[in-house]
């Protein structure tokens, strides 16, 4: 059976000091993107990927772009081993939908890392501006979700899997959210470690910033099928791709439905490119029989390229 992959992009939350540079020490082409990122942004990205301090690189506006980073390298170290690696479909978490791009041809390298760097930046600031918080609910179906959010005023983030379900909101509905949730069953309810509200309105602010900034950049046709977080479908043409990808940041991501269109596609091997395994493990809850594997250093890269060799 012929290997059909699709590219999975990470998304913050992801990152870890010293990731990627191990490629980067043993790939030249993986060490050159890391020498742009710090030419086209100004400052040395690279020295805070890989030596931190930690706190400098959760920031937003250097995380975002960060991991953009790593996961470009990921892939080219990925192509340096199969030099005719052919993709039939991508998607990422969050930010990763734009790593997802970039590797479909929709956006260069360049203009990548400038509006990841903007798109941080600008949810930091709506973070300050309305002060929100983010909830983890295990073990409640999507409408007995619905319902919680509903009862305590947050929206959905992310549909992550049939078991797990992200609400977003302020700080005081998201307290009463998992006061709700745990009343209404959840195995269980976790407040998330994040600076505000993702994916949700009290990120209007931030949609509004990058809407005004995606106006001076070229989005091009996707050379195959990237799957967009907002609708769960492949991506349209450069200009509804801008506007999904406003639309993005203040909607619920519909990872569940991404991954089954994916799979409809044929695709039969999910490649997760960058730092971790956090969406290897949700498409295993929602595709069980996926063949899956990662690239985010030597080791996992030699087992990628085994697995995907051997057909």
């Amino acid at each position: 059976m012929q290997t059909t992959i699709a590219i999975l992009c990470a998304g913050q939350g992801a990152q870890t000091v010293g990731m990627g540079c191990d490629l980067a020490e043993s790939f030249p082409e993986c060490k050159a993107l890391f020498a742009k990122a710090n030419e086209i942004l100004g400052y040395d990205l690279q020295k805070i990927i890989f030596e931190g301090p930690e706190n400098e690189l959760t920031r937003s506006n250097h995380c975002q772009p960060a991991i953009f980073t790593v996961t470009a390298a990921c892939f080219q170290a990925l192509k340096c081993q199969i030099s005719n690696v052919s993709c039939h479909a991508a998607a990422g978490l969050s930010l990763g939908e734009w790593s997802a791009l970039h590797l479909a041809g929709a956006v260069s390298f360049e203009d990548g890392l400038r509006i990841l760097e903007a798109r941080g930046r600008y949810m930091q600031e709506a973070c300050e501006e309305n002060e929100g918080a983010m909830l983890s609910v295990i073990g409640l179906d999507s409408t007995s979700l619905q319902d919680v959010a509903q009862a305590s005023g947050v929206e959905v983030a992310n549909y992550n899997s049939a078991e797990q379900t992200v609400l977003s909101g302020s700080k005081r509905n998201i307290q009463e959210a998992e006061k709700i949730a745990k009343a209404q069953g959840a195995k269980r309810a976790i407040p998330l470690n994040v600076a505000g509200a993702y994916h949700s309105s009290l990120m209007k602010p931030a949609a509004d910033r990058m809407r005004a900034f995606l106006d001076g950049v070229q989005v091009n046709p996707v050379k195959f099928p990237v799957i967009s977080n907002v609708t769960g479908q492949a991506h349209g043409s450069p200009e509804a791709i801008k506007e999904n990808m406003i639309r993005q940041i203040t909607s619920s991501v519909k990872w569940v439905d991404c991954v089954q269109t994916i799979s409809k596609l044929g695709v039969n091997c999910f490649v997760e490119c960058g730092p971790g395994r956090v969406l290897s493990g949700l498409v295993k809850r929602i595709e069980p029989q996926a063949r899956l594997c990662n690239v985010q250093d030597n080791a996992s890269l030699k087992a990628a390229v085994d697995l995907l060799t051997a057909g």
